[in-house]
């Protein structure tokens, strides 16, 4: 199958903690348990995730049982008609958006997964160096 699916956690900055990048023909919640698994023991402060709503369902249950962390689903009002921007969801959308600034990053054009994780991750550092530094 072509084209891949990226998964990522960030801080309430935007910045990277953790990314899995694999085959698009892998369900969200799968993707989800992977990424997920690398929080394990490097974030001890880690207490609530904020996830879209296609990590619902089975996914809740193996991450109370899997982690010490709580997933709380931002979901859209039912009165919502349109684009609106939802609390908390609009965090990860922008670091994707500033992912999508890298051109190595902007399509696939990695071969392998790993290799795209990678340059994800030098983006970020990149990204991380200029809020250090501006200008």
């Amino acid at each position: 199958m072509t084209g891949r699916k990226r998964h990522i956690v960030v801080d309430t900055l935007g910045l990277l903690l953790a990314v899995v990048v694999h085959a698009a023909d892998v369900q969200d919640r799968d993707g989800a348990k992977v990424v997920l698994t690398k929080l394990l023991g490097g974030f001890p402060r880690l207490a609530l995730i904020w996830a879209d709503g296609g990590y619902a369902g089975k996914l809740l249950g193996w991450a109370d049982d899997a982690g010490p962390w709580a997933i709380e689903i931002v979901k859209k009002p039912a009165e919502q008609r349109g684009f609106a921007v939802l609390p908390k969801r609009w965090i990860v959308e922008r670091t994707f958006a500033w992912l999508g600034r890298y051109r190595r990053l902007s399509k696939d054009y990695e071969e392998h997964p790993g290799s795209s994780e990678t340059m994800i991750r030098s983006a970020m550092i990149n990204r991380m160096l200029h809020r250090l530094e501006p200008g």
